[in-house]
């Protein structure tokens, strides 16, 4: 019978196009066989811990194709993808041990409150914000974690119990060993059940016509809505998938390793999910997969290979290491990328008030009265006694200090349009330096401070090469694999000699060999006019061409250059700019504490999210942010920090996008206005006057 081929050349094709379409082909195994290597060469061990990899990469792989279809879908990296399925497992758990229900029930139960909660969840919260910039989508998805991860905290309350880290109980009663080790009907379920999800959901998005109109929306939406896709309807479902593959892992991980105790998953997990996504692009599901079963593999090796401490560095230093390898080497993918990067770049500035409202009496008059109030608030609370103690004061100043982050990344994101999740490496890196400098070699802290801020921006200057090819969510993914990898390792004094150990005091020795400040009273102040210097230095640089180039650049980069600005100078300014100001109030703030310590680095996106929320790219915006954030986190107690990050954050978004500053400006210029109505001035007049002066001036208002 005679064989026909649909392209015409298929015939004269040789060997060596066969071998090349293998290797095409293959590809997508490269990842997982490196990180497998890794393992054998570096971090040996038994068969048994290579299967317990396997075991935790197929965990892994849930999670990350529940991030994997958001991405496709929504185009955001979901924070949230782990705890949307945290809350669905506890509910499963209580009905197993409080409610006496049997698993082929309590299972059942979880899965569906999962696909509802996903369903509800984005059709309450995130189809709010769809027609929102996308990086305010991403901190909204950060809240949505933190309020899910407080209700999960409570559910056990309504059997009058306590979430503990518990096991669940296999439906049957199944081991084996494998040399020594012993796998039990949990590690065989998680071997049954997670292949199944994957190959469904594979076979879901390839072969139904619910899975192509999945990838044609995400692929385009508006050409999707033309064609009459349900592109919303349709989210609500990737959602509720996504939330059930969640579930899925949470309820797996929990038979074999407990539900997590307090809520939040932690960042590691989040982090190897992340990675996984990130060397698939995003996009290749067979290397999802495979990358995450590497990674597991690997983790259990170096934990064979490592003590208890040091096992989740190592792994999160690696983990780090490899995303950003991967990134560096990533091809370009075009108008792809195009379209991801600008649907990153999302701040606005704000408008002063116009000169003839300005003018109004009761303006000027309330203008100086407000100045004057906030100036004498924050320079006289050291001596309101009666109000304030000693603590309140020193958490003022962590508060000033924490303003000075929120600066930083408003200039490479707010100006720039560069997105960072790991601001706070800087600052830590900072607090390093400054501190060896002052405790081991007597360095005057100015001195320090300016060392110190020098090492931020050269450490942010090698950060902000990949900034050169990648945005949006790429440099998201690398800036948090930078600030995992340096709180983990590079700033871990297990390895590091020269890095002040946990515990080591560091002393406040006097300024310029003179000024004492050692008391509460004075490193406020000494905080507070670091502070306002780092503002007025923004100010400045606002107001300066750079400030401008960074806000035409973040704009519309490509008429910019065409005006000879060179957006590689440019960018890395804003990288230098924003690690200097980082690290230098990472050092005060380590002298403030008078120790060094190492935040976690998950702590990162909250810095990110706080200053989201007060508003990129001013200083009021920064300041607000960190009262805010920093606020909840001193005075709400237990688990109702959770609720200001994760209550808070969708409230704020939902009503004021522009964050806490923007909503501050938006209701001063509706009172302005209100009282130039009264004084009978309006909008017109602003043109009006405007018009006038471009007429009287020498060239006609044509512009030379």
């Amino acid at each position: 019978m005679p064989r026909f081929s649909l392209n015409p050349q298929s015939s004269e094709r040789g060997p060596a196009h066969a071998l090349a379409d293998m290797v095409r082909l293959s590809s997508w195994l490269v990842w997982p066989v490196l990180l497998v290597a890794i393992q054998l060469l570096f971090f040996p061990a038994p068969a048994a811990s290579m299967l317990s990899g396997v075991i935790l990469g197929l965990i892994t792989a849930l999670v990350a194709l529940g991030m994997y279809l958001v991405f496709r879908a929504n185009r955001v990296i979901n924070f949230a993808a782990g705890e949307m399925g945290l809350l669905p497992a506890v509910l499963s758990l209580m009905l197993l041990v409080e409610s006496g229900w049997p698993w082929y029930l309590a299972f059942p139960a979880g899965l569906l409150a999962a696909a509802a909660l996903g369903v509800v969840a984005e059709f309450l919260l995130i189809r709010r914000f769809f027609d929102s910039p996308r990086l305010v989508v991403t901190v909204a998805t950060f809240g949505v974690a933190s309020l899910l991860a407080l209700i999960a905290f409570f559910v056990p309350a309504w059997w009058d119990s306590k979430l503990q880290s518990q096991r669940i109980a296999p439906p049957w009663d199944i081991s084996f060993t494998v040399g020594t080790r012993p796998f039990h009907s949990n590690h065989i379920l998680a071997l049954l059940l997670a292949p199944l999800a994957i190959v469904a959901v594979g076979a879901l998005l390839r072969y139904t016509r619910l899975g192509i109109a999945v990838r044609a929306a995400a692929e385009l939406p508006s050409r999707a809505a033309m064609l009459g896709i349900p592109v919303k309807g349709l989210q609500g479902l990737v959602w509720g998938l996504a939330t059930t593959l969640g579930f899925l892992a949470i309820f797996l991980r929990a038979g074999i390793y407990g539900i997590p105790v307090g809520g939040q998953l932690g960042l590691l997990l989040f982090l190897r999910s992340l990675a996984a996504l990130t060397l698939g692009r995003m996009e290749h599901l067979p290397t999802i997969i495979g990358t995450s079963i590497g990674l597991g593999i690997l983790q259990e090796g170096i934990v064979w290979n490592s003590d208890a401490i040091t096992a989740d560095a190592k792994m999160g230093a690696i983990t780090g290491v490899v995303i950003v390898i991967a990134l560096l080497t990533r091809r370009d993918r075009g108008l792809r990328s195009e379209i991801d990067t600008s649907s990153w770049q999302s701040t606005s500035e704000t408008r002063p008030i116009p000169e003839i409202f300005a003018k109004i009496p009761l303006v000027r008059i309330g203008r100086g009265i407000g100045i004057c109030a906030f100036a004498s608030a924050i320079f006289a609370l050291p001596y309101v006694g009666w109000i304030f103690d000693t603590s309140v004061i020193l958490r003022f100043g962590e508060i000033y200090m924490f303003a000075i982050v929120f600066v930083s990344l408003g200039v490479l994101t707010g100006w720039a349009g560069q997105l960072s999740l790991g601001q706070l490496a800087f600052s830590l890196l900072g607090g390093a330096v400054a501190g060896t400098l002052t405790m081991r070699y007597d360095v005057d802290i100015i001195l320090a401070v300016g060392v110190a801020g020098i090492a931020g921006a050269l450490a942010s200057l090698v950060i902000g090469i990949p900034a050169l090819r990648l945005r949006g969510a790429y440099l998201a993914v690398t800036t948090l694999a930078f600030g995992v990898t340096m709180s983990q390792y590079f700033l871990n004094p297990r390895f590091f000699d020269w890095v002040p150990a946990q515990g080591e005091r560091i002393a406040r020795n006097p300024i310029l060999g003179v000024i004492d400040w050692s008391s509460s009273r004075a490193i406020y102040y000494v905080c507070l006019v670091t502070m306002l210097l780092a503002f007025a230095a923004v100010r400045g640089i606002r107001n300066s061409r750079t400030g401008r180039v960074l806000i035409a650049l973040r704009d519309n980069e490509t008429a910019t250059e065409a005006y000879g600005v060179s957006p590689l100078r440019a960018k890395l300014t804003a990288f230098a700019i924003a690690g200097f100001l980082a690290a230098a109030a990472g050092a005060v703030y380590t002298h403030h504490q008078q120790a060094f310590f190492v935040w976690d680095p998950g702590f990162s996106i909250g810095i990110f999210a706080g200053a989201v929320i007060g508003g990129l790219g001013t200083a009021g915006g920064a300041f607000l942010g960190a009262l805010y954030f920093n606020g909840s986190f001193f005075w709400l107690k237990g688990n109702w920090f959770l609720f200001a990050t994760g209550v808070g954050i969708l409230v704020v978004l939902l009503v004021a996008p522009r964050g806490l500053i923007g909503f501050w400006y938006d209701t001063r210029d509706l009172a302005v206005r209100a009282l130039a109505r009264r004084r009978g001035i309006t909008e017109s007049d602003i043109a009006d006057r405007a018009l006038a002066a471009r007429e009287d001036s020498p060239d006609g208002g044509v512009p030379t």
